[in-house]
């Protein structure tokens, strides 16, 4: 045998022993917040498409149409011929959701923040990032070369420490968050944030991924705060508005300096255009219907109060069991009375932090999450 594939082999081998071995399951998405998988038929409570809007027919036309007039694909990279007409208007509907001068949209959200922290942040630059902030937030610091320092989660005081010992040495900070951080479903103090990066002129970037279109009416968890500076607001339209890439939205001259330096924007093709259709189309909806943005959160509430856990923040809910093997045997036991709750294990949470990542759509019915909810508080007792 290979090197490469002993090598490979004896991980996964570790991998299984440890029940952290991860492999995709063929999984068919209906309408309703319903799914398919090996042949049963499943309500989730795993999927990001927190209003429904993957499946909703306006989207979908929205898409179709796109297809007909504009191709399959974008075919090339934006600054060569990749920058179809609807990547403009979806960038001018995202700026007025988020009120910003601009915005940018890149081929995914994990590419948005890879792209944005090294246009801004190299050698010599300094960044501090919440402990629990996304991988691509993590990834993005690491590209740049910049010295990276983690903050304890949401901990204000201890990030004015860090600049305070740090933040004369640097050119420029770049302070990094979740907006709701995506495990746990809290959120991060952004006025508080916000307040202490204008102190020691840092420029702070939220990642909005799962607070746009579930809260303040669908412009996301910045506008909870309202007097917050937050130079870079980035988002994803592959959640909420049930299609697929990322954004960042900021000043013009951000997002000018965006467009022509970001190496994951400028050596990848352009996002298709049935993707961007979708998002304007999703967009539209989000606008017209505010009570639709505000399900997710009271189904959540709903399930928090039943179950005896703190109330809810956003539409996600975090059950933590501990080990890997309980995460799974929850998960399947959940699945035998018809519910998809995936298990969350390391390194995508602490070790000894694994869980149940409950996340809730307004397609839910809530009747389903109540049924839930009696399964569930089993297992917060047993904590």
């Amino acid at each position: 045998m290979h090197s490469l594939d002993t090598y490979a082999g004896d991980k996964l081998d570790r991998l299984e022993a440890a029940s952290l071995l991860r492999r995709p399951r063929p999984t068919q998405r209906l309408t309703g917040a319903y799914v398919e998988r090996d042949g049963c038929r499943l309500l989730s409570f795993s999927c990001n498409d927190y209003l429904g809007l993957a499946h909703h027919p306006q989207v979908k036309a929205a898409a179709r149409a796109a297809i007909e007039t504009h191709g399959a694909g974008a075919g090339a990279s934006r600054l060569v011929t990749g920058d179809h007409p609807l990547l403009s208007q979806l960038e001018t509907r995202l700026a007025r959701l988020k009120g910003t001068e601009a915005c940018v949209v890149f081929g995914s959200g994990y590419l948005a923040n890879a792209g944005l922290i090294p246009t801004f942040a190299g050698p010599g630059d300094l960044i501090l990032i919440d402990e629990l902030a996304h991988a691509c937030l993590w990834a993005g610091a690491q590209l740049s070369g910049a010295r990276i320092i983690p903050f304890a989660h949401n901990d204000t005081d201890h990030l004015a420490a860090l600049l305070a010992q740090h933040r004369a040495s640097a050119r420029h900070a770049i302070v990094a968050t979740d907006g709701v951080f995506s495990m746990d479903g809290d959120l991060a103090p952004l006025d508080w944030l916000s307040a202490v990066c204008e102190a020691n002129d840092a420029w702070l970037l939220s990642d909005d991924a799962h607070g746009v279109g579930v809260l303040a009416q669908g412009r996301g968890s910045a506008a909870l705060f309202p007097d917050a500076q937050i130079p870079f607001q980035m988002g994803t339209l592959s959640k909420a508005l049930g299609s697929y890439g990322g954004y960042v939205c900021g000043s013009q001259a951000v997002v000018d300096l965006i467009k022509t330096r970001a190496r994951t924007l400028i050596y990848t093709t352009g996002l298709p255009p049935a993707a961007a259709a979708a998002a304007l189309a999703a967009l539209d909806i989000i606008e017209a219907e505010p009570a639709l943005t505000a399900l997710p959160l009271a189904k959540a509430r709903a399930f928090t109060a039943a179950v005896g856990l703190p109330l809810a923040a956003s539409p996600i809910v975090p059950v933590i069991l501990g080990e890997a093997e309980a995460a799974l045997d929850a998960s399947q036991a959940l699945e035998a009375e018809g519910f998809l709750v995936v298990a969350i294990r390391p390194p995508t949470v602490p070790d000894g932090q694994a869980r149940l990542r409950i996340a809730f759509s307004a397609d839910h019915p809530d009747a389903e999450i109540a049924r839930l909810a009696d399964l569930v508080r089993h297992y917060v007792k047993a904590r």
